[in-house]
């Protein structure tokens, strides 16, 4: 049994893209393909697919790189709220990620977004991590 799926779900791509992988599977949740729908508009993962062969499902990720250093575009992903310490903000003091080169996913009472987007629509909620 995982206790903070988003945190393993953050783990896998983590992992995946150190040991130079190409695609990486995950168990699918509502908040896992939001997530990965905004790592795909931001431009941080290639390609994802969601597949419903099993109860849960998986969404397959095809992970981003450089092409000419080969390097990860994803630097650097972490969670921020965490099951024993929520992080909570409001719209005025949504957290900045490198001064707005990376971004913070935000879980809002308007759906998952972006730290951007969230301020744009005047939403504070529940920052699930920081991606750059």
């Amino acid at each position: 049994m995982i206790t903070d799926p988003i945190a393993d779900f953050l783990t896998r791509i983590r992992n995946a893209m150190r040991a130079g992988h190409k695609v990486v599977e995950i168990p699918a949740s509502n908040i896992k393909k939001e997530i990965t729908k905004i790592l795909f508009d931001q431009g941080y993962i290639l390609n994802y697919k969601f597949e419903d062969g099993t109860v849960q499902g998986t969404i397959k990720i095809a992970l981003k790189y450089d092409r000419a250093t080969n390097l990860p575009a994803i630097k650097s992903i972490d969670r921020a709220s965490k099951p024993g310490l929520r992080k909570y903000t409001g719209a005025k003091s949504l957290p900045r990620v490198l001064n707005g080169l990376g971004i913070a996913i935000v879980s809002t009472s308007k759906g998952v977004m972006t730290d951007k987007k969230a301020r744009q629509e005047n939403v504070g909620g529940e920052v699930i991590c920081y991606v750059y």
